[in-house]
């Protein structure tokens, strides 16, 4: 029988003391956001939720380049309202293998992302 997993809330890698991560990026590369688990160990991930705020007056396309920057494959394109708090843009998705999720938008430095990484260790 299998040990149960351990779940551990953590902030994104990129982050600071829990803080929102601008996003400066306009253009692939995007801006690191988090850098998952390296190994692929079973039952081994990192599970990510973020939200994105929009604090221009316009909506703004976000990219998310969820653990690569192949397209479409790796990319998560959204829209994010002007102004509307926070929206979701990934919704518990898993990374391991030190896959990297970054993001890039349409404008620099008026859409930031907040969340957590529920790190899944066995």
């Amino acid at each position: 029988m299998a040990s149960p997993s351990i779940f551990n809330k953590a902030d994104f890698s990129g982050a600071t003391d829990g803080r929102a991560i601008k996003v400066v990026a306009t253009a692939t590369a995007g801006t690191t956001i988090h850098t998952a688990v390296s190994g692929t160990t079973a039952n081994t991930w990192d599970e990510i939720w973020a939200w994105a705020v929009n604090s221009d007056t316009a909506a703004i396309k976000l990219t998310i380049e969820f653990g690569g920057t192949t397209a479409p494959d790796d990319l998560i394109e959204v829209t994010i309202p002007p102004e509307s708090g926070l929206f979701q843009v990934i919704p518990g998705l898993i990374l391991q293998n030190g896959a990297v999720m970054r993001a890039f938008a349409g404008s620099a430095n008026l859409i930031m992302i907040h969340g957590y990484v529920n790190e899944v260790r066995p």
